[in-house]
């Protein structure tokens, strides 16, 4: 069986989400790149955060709000998602399909460079329980070092692409975004700060713990 052959049967389980819909069309009407986070993967941290008992929950990179819905589902009552997003419009068209899931009272967005937006979020003495990363790759490793920063005790860290549809594992390719990818999984599996692995499916997810 072949793995698109597993996934897809996977996906068929899951099955239609109207809200998950909604935003995979919204980015399609609006000619965005059509990157959101596998289903699968989308149910896995809807489940990693209520598992988590999670109340703050920070996203770099929001797309269309896919990934946005996902944590937010997994929030506890009162918890916040703070989603940092570079493009103002991507920002606009995730916070919209978030109220239109009911989710709008649930999530902040911060618009610029993360980079910046960490800096700032450290100054606020912000923390955080959760941790999802979605954005340009070649600063996965500069996000992880935030994430470990800012997080609580026991946070947990996700990292989506992490195989970069196999280019993370073909040793003719050495790119800056896939050095940098090589280099956060190395870190989220053996940084002796973190207890961690990677889970192989779709593009491949990263999950560690801040011991």
């Amino acid at each position: 069986m072949t793995t698109e052959a597993t996934e897809r049967y996977v996906d068929g389980l899951l099955g239609e989400d109207a809200d998950l819909a909604r935003v995979h069309a919204s980015i399609e009407a609006q000619g965005m790149p059509q990157i959101s986070i596998a289903s699968g993967y989308g149910k896995l941290l809807t489940m990693l955060v209520r598992m988590k008992g999670a109340r703050n929950v920070l996203e770099i990179g929001a797309l269309g709000g896919y990934s946005g819905i996902c944590l937010a589902r997994g929030l506890q009552d009162g918890g916040r998602l703070t989603s940092l997003e570079l493009m103002q419009d991507y920002a606009d068209t995730a916070k919209s399909n978030l109220e239109a899931a009911g989710l709008g009272d649930r999530v902040e967005y911060v618009v610029g460079d993360a980079k910046e937006s960490l800096a700032a979020l450290e100054k606020e003495g912000r923390t955080f329980d959760f941790f999802f990363i979605d954005a340009d790759k070649e600063s996965y490793p500069v996000y992880l070092e935030w994430a470990i920063k800012l997080g609580n005790p026991g946070a947990v860290i996700t990292g989506d692409n992490a195989l970069l549809h196999g280019r993370t594992i073909d040793p003719e390719k050495n790119g800056p975004s896939v050095q940098a990818m090589r280099t956060f999984n190395e870190a989220m599996v053996g940084d002796e700060r973190l207890t961690g692995t990677l889970l192989p499916a779709y593009d491949g997810l990263a999950i560690a713990m801040i011991k």
